[in-house]
């Protein structure tokens, strides 16, 4: 059975549950305080809750097979992991911030030995390494945003989604550190394959591939409509879905025929005025919720 660390609070965790539900892996507590949890039929995954920042640890160390965290925490711990699969939730980046008033503008102004307060002092050490530019790393465990006001560094990396903490505390953005979301995680070991036998290593890939299924159907929507058939050839180009659009005939449709395709959601609002403007009716969208080209 693999083991796969969950955060056990906050969005990380709220969005981890919701995923691998929609996969088919609903998580099933006994309580709201339990540390541990069946995943789908339970013959094949447990999960683990434990803290975000821990997650690395536990994946390394073979406490869990996998995990589910921060790539910005997957980085800052050094620990032997790798990302299996990029969950696409959990947006952010750790950002270099400044007071409003400062003259630093981008990394390159920042003053040899100034003070960097920061939660994560791994990453930060190394990207002024890489600038080189020698600073002075202040830890803090949070609320970094304070750190300059008080005096006690005179700038700040920190996680930033909207930036709208920095700029209700007074501070301004100057460079991106590194970018992150939420991963899939794994041992190197069990990436590489010289862990567990063949059995564990489809299981994995089965696991990868259900959650990509997910992923890639939530940018997706699935259309539906009835077009003149005289029309079919322009209506390919107004729906090329994966492979062209699927066409059927309707029983006592006429001249007219049923067009099926997957299509990006951002492009329905489009797709469906291009349609009308061809002779289509009875058009219907729905949500798509796994999908495998």
């Amino acid at each position: 059975m693999y083991r796969i660390a969950f955060p056990n609070k906050g969005r990380l965790a709220t969005d981890a549950r919701a995923l691998f539900t929609d996969a088919g892996l609903d998580v099933r507590v006994h309580g709201d305080r339990a540390l541990t949890a069946v995943l789908g039929r339970g013959d094949l995954f447990e999960a683990i809750f434990v803290r975000a920042e821990d997650i690395p640890e536990f994946v390394a160390d073979g406490a869990a097979e996998l995990g589910v965290t921060g790539w910005d925490l997957v980085a800052e711990s050094g620990r032997g992991v790798e990302s299996l699969l990029d969950l696409e939730f959990g947006r952010c980046r750790l950002a270099l911030a400044v007071d409003d008033e400062c003259d630093v503008r981008s990394v390159a102004d920042v003053v040899p030995g100034s003070r960097v307060a920061t939660a994560f002092p791994r990453l930060t050490s190394r990207y002024f390494a890489g600038s080189n530019i020698p600073v002075e790393i202040v830890p803090v465990s949070g609320a970094a945003e304070i750190a300059p006001h008080l005096g006690i560094a005179d700038l700040i990396v920190d996680l930033v989604s909207t930036g709208s903490t920095l700029r209700v505390n007074g501070l301004r953005e100057v460079a991106t550190v590194c970018e992150s979301s939420a991963r899939l995680i794994a041992s190197s070991a069990h990436i590489q394959g010289t862990l567990g036998g063949a059995e564990p290593q489809r299981a994995l890939r089965e696991l990868v591939a259900a959650l990509q299924s997910v992923i890639r159907a939530k940018g997706q929507r699935y259309l539906m409509a009835n077009v003149p058939r005289a029309a079919l050839g322009s209506v390919k180009q107004v729906l090329p879905g994966v492979d062209g659009p699927t066409v059927v005939d309707i029983l006592n449709g006429g001249d007219h025929v049923a067009v099926h395709a997957v299509v990006r959601a951002s492009d329905v609002y489009r797709t469906i005025a291009d349609l009308q403007a061809l002779g289509a009716s009875g058009v219907l969208v729905t949500r798509i919720e796994r999908f495998v080209p």
